[in-house]
């Protein structure tokens, strides 16, 4: 995924989330402690990822939600770093999101793990 696409939309750090799959910092993204009504989109095309009603505090230094918008997001199995993940991306353009593990809230029992810097807010 390492492509130039998006370079000239993100800042050096979200590009390097959204296009070459880092991970930000815990506790440093814009988003994590946000809760204002509204969705998330893609930084980079503007899909619509999650809904505010599904974000919730999990705990972790990242922006959760328990379910994202059905059709939006891939799913891909991770292996790196010896672990086994499944990693997310936007469906539209493949920007790296973040992880989904099984240790959130009901409804859905989901966590996605998003890294603040590949996304933007949008109130309602």
């Amino acid at each position: 995924m390492a492509d130039n696409n998006y370079k000239d939309k993100l800042s050096d750090a979200a590009f390097k989330v959204c296009r070459l799959a880092a991970t930000e910092q815990p506790f440093t993204g814009k988003y994590n402690d946000h809760f204002q009504a509204g969705t998330y989109l893609c930084a980079c095309c503007d899909t619509t990822l999650f809904t505010s009603e599904s974000k919730f505090d999990s705990g972790c230094g990242w922006p959760s939600f328990f379910d994202g918008i059905v059709n939006n997001i891939t799913y891909i199995e991770d292996l790196t770093h010896g672990m086994v993940r499944v990693e997310i991306q936007c469906q539209q353009c493949q920007s790296h999101l973040g992880h989904v593990f099984d240790d959130g809230p009901k409804p859905t029992g989901k966590r996605y793990c998003v890294n603040s810097l590949s996304l933007t807010f949008q109130t309602k």
